[in-house]
């Protein structure tokens, strides 16, 4: 297979599988409590990893550089971020959860400018930034006549999980490199998701969990199609191109996420709501505009294997 004809199918893959993730969160809510969601979504990807690695002959990578990789995988683009999305869900549309979320992005071409100095941030991409920001004000104004409500807290705990997983996914990108995609996932969610049933256990309302195909379904799927295929093929992306190109998959995401939040759960929007959307899907595009152009660019010599 053409290698161009690799990446791209990745990144359409990606987009699809990314965007209905949301949508599947929510439906395990139902009946599971946020961390025991979770941390059971990382134990089923952390089983699917071994396996992969144990077929594909991999042995985890333990030097130095590479230890301190898994533990800020594991904190900071792991438990903590995805801890906070799952508990916002509870309170906030699939939808729109997506949508905060993609301010990812400019929180990349920020963490780029200041741990990468070599990575093109120019004059695109700070107005995308200023496209981005306006949207999520209008979103957050539309949402704040009530007080601090926990739909309100939710929708920020969103916006901080993208800061940390910005700031982690320049981070990789930098040191990163020599790590395989799946070796670089499986110590992180293996450990996250004990740290994360453990506090579940600990902290949540275990009496409310129900063990129904709310409960099954999602969690196999997230861990699975949701992290375990996403995250691989996400970092492998990310050793090949530009890391502001790929971060506009979260462009993609949240159309895929209101789409599907729209038709299967009934998720609607306000006026001001479609507005600040919109102003975050133009600034991603805007912000992005020198970057796809460099896509034609990609070298040849790029293979999955």
């Amino acid at each position: 297979m053409n290698d161009n004809v690799k990446i791209w199918s990745g990144y359409v893959l990606l987009c699809i599988l990314w965007g209905s993730t949301w949508l599947a969160i929510k439906l395990s809510l139902n009946s599971l409590t946020p961390l025991i969601s979770l941390g059971a979504r990382f134990a089923v990807a952390s089983l699917f990893i071994f396996l992969l690695m144990k077929i594909k002959g991999l042995k985890l990578q333990l030097d130095r550089k590479s230890v301190k990789l898994y533990i800020i995988l594991t904190l900071f683009s792991f438990a903590i971020p995805f801890a906070m999305v799952y508990w916002a869900e509870q309170h906030v549309d699939s939808g729109i959860s997506s949508v905060l979320f993609g301010m990812f992005p400019f929180f990349v071409i920020i963490f780029s400018k200041l741990l990468m100095p070599e990575e093109y941030v120019g004059t695109e991409q700070i107005l995308g930034v200023v496209f981005g920001f306006s949207g999520l004000v209008i979103i957050f104004s539309d949402n704040i006549s009530g007080g601090l409500s926990n739909s309100l807290i939710g929708m920020g705990a969103i916006v901080v999980s993208s800061i940390i997983q910005g700031a982690v996914a320049v981070i990789v990108k930098r040191d990163g490199k020599h790590l395989h995609p799946l070796s670089m996932n499986l110590v992180p969610v293996f450990f996250a998701s004990i740290f994360l049933l453990f506090l579940g256990m600990l902290f949540e309302n275990t009496s409310r969990l129900k063990f129904d195909s709310y409960a099954i379904f999602p969690v196999l799927y997230l861990g699975f199609f949701g992290t375990v295929m996403t995250f691989t093929i996400y970092y492998w992306l990310m050793q090949k191109i530009n890391v502001v190109i790929l971060s506009l998959i979260t462009f993609i995401t949240p159309v895929v996420a209101l789409l599907l939040g729209w038709i299967i759960l009934d998720e609607t929007l306000s006026f001001m709501d479609i507005a600040g959307t919109a102003l975050v899907l133009a600034g991603i595009m805007f912000a992005n505009t020198r970057g796809l152009k460099k896509l034609s660019g990609i070298p040849k010599r790029i293979g999955l294997g």
